[in-house]
């Protein structure tokens, strides 16, 4: 198994009002630069799918992918473009991971490898919630390159945009973090979750 990394970038974030929550701080850093940090080492090699000028990421150093499949289809079409992009470089697998989630764990690629059984192909994160049980965290993903056929057909032609809809048409694992609640994954949608991420920041640094 050889594994690239790919982080999501590619939405609208509506919800923050535009742009790319990606490059909103935290701590005096981007939010990429802790999700670059965390995904890096456990990857071969490490690209970011987003769209529009590739250029506002130059600092940053990686390979950007855009969607490759238009009318920004989700988290889904982040995969395929990883998929595309890892394939014709001997990359079995790609890991994804959200770029506005800066707290996921940092043995997140390893565990879901060792989730995979042996009827799985797929494998993505979840959390046991208190109240609601099991909570999946479908854009943290372990995904086999050579479905990129398939995921390029349900998302054009059968207009598929629920991660674990077509996720578990392959088998799908998941690999449960048994930290409470959803903090490892913890993602900044509006502007009080920026603020809620820089309290979870100092309350994990002991500030």
């Amino acid at each position: 198994m050889r594994i690239a990394g790919i982080i999501l970038a590619g939405g609208l974030a509506r919800r923050m009002g535009g742009g790319d929550k990606a490059l909103l701080e935290l701590e005096g850093r981007p939010l990429l630069g802790h999700v670059i940090d965390r995904l890096g080492p456990q990857v071969g090699a490490l690209v970011l799918n987003a769209n529009g000028d590739p250029a506002r990421f130059a600092r940053f150093g990686l390979p950007v992918v855009p969607d490759t499949v238009e009318g920004f289809a989700g988290p889904l079409a982040g995969v395929l473009a990883g998929m595309r992009w890892a394939a014709p470089r001997g990359f079995t697998h790609v890991a994804s991971a959200a770029g506005d989630t800066p707290f996921f764990p940092r043995d997140l690629v390893a565990r879901l490898a060792a989730a995979l059984g042996p009827r799985d192909r797929i494998a993505i994160a979840a959390t046991n919630d208190p109240q609601r049980g099991l909570s999946e965290h479908p854009t943290f993903g372990l995904w086999p390159v050579d479905l990129a056929d398939d995921l390029e057909t349900a998302l054009t032609t059968g207009n598929m945009r629920k991660v674990i809809v077509w996720a578990s048409r392959h088998g799908c694992a998941r690999a449960v973090f048994d930290e409470a609640g959803a903090f490892p994954f913890f993602n900044v949608n509006t502007p009080t979750d920026l603020e809620e991420a820089a309290r979870l920041a100092c309350e994990r640094s002991g500030a």
